[in-house]
């Protein structure tokens, strides 16, 4: 068996203020908002619970807040468990950071342990400085930027992570030029959220569904131009779209219209469903005192998955259904209610695929060629 741990090493602590963090806001919205920093105990009923039996594998993914905050000895001692555990062939390593606490020790250790970075930068500094701030007040991205240059020196595999924001989307021609230019060409852009309090679309780094889908159309038509020039960037987003195509399954969970069966830890060692939902109501156990088949239990009785399979009546005779799937349960729930509805961003996707549907259709096929001829060369 195969499980996915999202782990919240340093609960809600960070060493940055980003005005639109939707963790900060969940934690808001929750008994205790900070479990404090996890313990050797827990980082090892984690490990011992993932590859108990002797085919387990697991990936282990480190989130926050911002991880880094546990300290780099927190991490060699992890690692150092594992190793003792299971042969590097059973699981994988994976952290995403805000990038302000990294060094060259850091890097070294990403480097030699293999661990795939996820490093937020919401592209030029005009744009990141605006909500991506220190506790001071003052903005990030010269001293992100930085260790993002100090990641490419030394060899540390990377991604950028963007947080879309109505500002990001305005300017997401400027922002994709910027990351060509600085050959950061591993792409993740995540549609911004808002509280859960607040009505979608309500503040000022809000996205609307005009705003996201003309951010959709512009990207992609950068994307497929460098494509066709053989000059490929990879983005998350379109390429899971290309692999729903030809496959019928993407590798990002909210793009399957489904939730996936993952674990988030928090640093007492208690148990979510998703990173989006580490709220009271929704705690399906601890790792330190459950097994993951109760665990499991918990999780059928809340029936987290099976709510998200629902679709609005609307969406199953839409024409995009096969690649939108309804949309992100986050961008789905009314809280209030407590009922999904169709996701907030609906439009946008209507007119991003109703613009981009052809071209899209010529990077699946011509991806199925070219996987055809691989199996024939074999």
């Amino acid at each position: 068996m195969h499980s996915v741990f999202l782990i919240k090493c340093a609960s809600s602590a960070c060493n940055m203020k980003c005005r639109y963090c939707f963790y900060n806001d969940e934690c808001d919205n929750r008994t205790v908002r900070n479990f404090g920093m996890m313990s050797d105990t827990t980082a090892h009923a984690i490990i011992d619970k993932a590859l108990c039996g002797r085919r387990d594998t697991a990936s282990f993914g480190f989130q926050g807040g911002e991880p880094t905050m546990s300290g780099l000895p927190f991490f060699k001692s992890f690692v150092s468990y594992l190793e003792s555990k299971a042969d590097s062939s059973r699981w994988s390593l994976s952290l995403q950071t805000n990038g302000l606490a990294l060094d060259r020790d850091w890097a070294a250790f990403f480097r030699q342990k293999h661990f795939l970075i996820g490093l937020s930068l919401d592209g030029s500094k005009a744009v990141h400085d605006l909500y991506r701030l220190d506790h001071s007040g003052k903005g990030t991205f010269s001293r992100v930027f930085n260790n993002a240059r100090m990641l490419q020196r030394e060899g540390v595999e990377f991604n950028i992570l963007t947080t879309v924001t109505r500002q990001a989307a305005d300017s997401i021609c400027a922002l994709y030029d910027f990351y060509r230019r600085n050959s950061f060409r591993y792409l993740q852009f995540t549609a911004c959220i808002d509280p859960i309090q607040s009505g979608r679309g309500e503040n000022d780094y809000s996205l609307t569904p005009e705003s996201y889908a003309e951010f959709l159309t512009k990207l992609f038509r950068l994307y497929y131009r460098d494509w066709k020039r053989g000059q490929y960037t990879s983005i998350r987003y379109f390429d899971n779209l290309v692999s729903l195509m030809l496959t019928g399954h993407a590798e990002e969970c909210g793009m399957n219209g489904v939730c996936g069966s993952y674990y988030v830890i928090e640093a007492d060692g208690s148990v979510f469903p998703c990173d989006f939902y580490v709220l009271d109501s929704y705690c399906i156990g601890n790792i330190n005192t459950d097994s993951l088949e109760e665990i499991e239990k918990k999780r059928k009785e809340l029936s987290f998955v099976e709510k998200s399979k629902s679709a609005a009546p609307e969406c199953l005779n839409c024409r995009w259904f096969r690649l939108c799937r309804g949309g992100c349960r986050r961008d789905r729930e009314n809280f209030a209610t407590g009922e999904l509805e169709k996701t907030y961003l609906c439009e946008a996707y209507r007119q991003f695929f109703s613009q981009c549907i052809n071209e899209l259709t010529e990077i699946a096929e011509a991806e199925a060629m070219a996987i055809r001829r691989q199996q024939l060369m074999r």
